[in-house]
């Protein structure tokens, strides 16, 4: 689009719509309003991206998706945009990003570009690093792990994480609760119900439900490590709590804990895999 040279000579100083500036604080990265709505420049790419919003049809993990809404939380933090995915000034924030990644700087979301926020997401996960070299790590010794208290698991479940990392998610659950509406109580309290998971155990679940497939569920799982929990979201009506559907997984990124957590988890060392909103894992012990 021709205004477009215009445009990267702003981005060159970072001197956007206030839709560029750092992120809002936690919960509050939607908006759409007043310097959203701007500059006309970026609304045929706004327009492109409301309708690729809902329709794009991509596997951007392996298994077909329509649309990209799910991530679209991730995408926001990742550009630093305060401003809704259907907006110029999301549009314009991407632009930017784009260009700083040396890719064509549309304003327009595509999938190379979610390829190089996935790559550096996964890359953050030390776990995903060492299986890309191709190590299953091995189980920590049962002494190097213990049960985590009562409060913080789903009732009637008893959760075993290695002890620091369990330090460390007592404290994020704790603010989480304080700070994220309706996190701190109710059904969908947030609160973990799965997380140490030991590889015979996994094997087991593998040939009874035959579905590790490397993206429902891993053959060589995280939650092997004993730093991997997946967390309560809530769940859409109908499916498990985590079920990997996509309507179900859209309805858990819409939740203000998640907000919460991908505002604030990287203050307490854990990192999200994207696929799964509800899985998160410490990175402050090696595998």
């Amino acid at each position: 689009m021709k205004p477009l040279a215009a445009v990267m000579s702003l981005v060159a100083l970072m001197l956007l719509s206030g839709c560029a500036s750092l992120h809002a604080p936690a919960g509050s990265l939607f908006g759409g309003k007043g310097a959203c709505a701007r500059p006309a420049a970026f609304t045929p790419a706004a327009m492109a991206n409301t309708d690729s919003l809902d329709h794009l049809a991509w596997s951007p993990f392996g298994r077909p998706e329509q649309g990209w809404a799910i991530y679209t939380l991730r995408v926001q933090r990742e550009i630093k945009s305060r401003c809704a995915a259907q907006t110029a000034g999301f549009a314009e924030r991407l632009a930017a990003w784009q260009a700083a990644h040396a890719l064509p700087a549309s304003g327009v979301f595509d999938a190379p570009s979610f390829q190089l926020m996935k790559t550096a997401w996964q890359n953050a996960r030390p776990y995903v690093v060492l299986r890309a070299a191709g190590v299953c790590p091995d189980p920590p010794a049962d002494a190097a792990l213990a049960p985590i208290r009562a409060s913080d698991v789903f009732p009637g479940k008893t959760v075993l994480l290695r002890k620091k990392a369990m330090k460390s998610l007592h404290r994020m659950l704790s603010a989480a609760w304080a700070d994220a509406p309706g996190a701190g109580h109710g059904p969908n309290r947030l609160v973990v119900f799965s997380g140490f998971r030991s590889p015979a155990y996994d094997a087991d679940r593998c040939a009874k439900e035959g579905n590790c497939d490397g993206v429902g569920r891993a053959t060589c799982s995280a939650h092997r490590t004993g730093l991997a929990v997946d967390l309560v979201l809530g769940f859409a009506p109908g499916y498990a709590v985590d079920s990997s559907a996509d309507a179900n997984r859209l309805y858990q990124t819409r939740t203000p804990a998640y907000r919460w957590l991908v505002d604030n988890a990287h203050r307490f060392g854990f990192v999200n895999y994207p696929f799964e909103p509800w899985h998160w894992e410490w990175t402050g012990e090696a595998p």
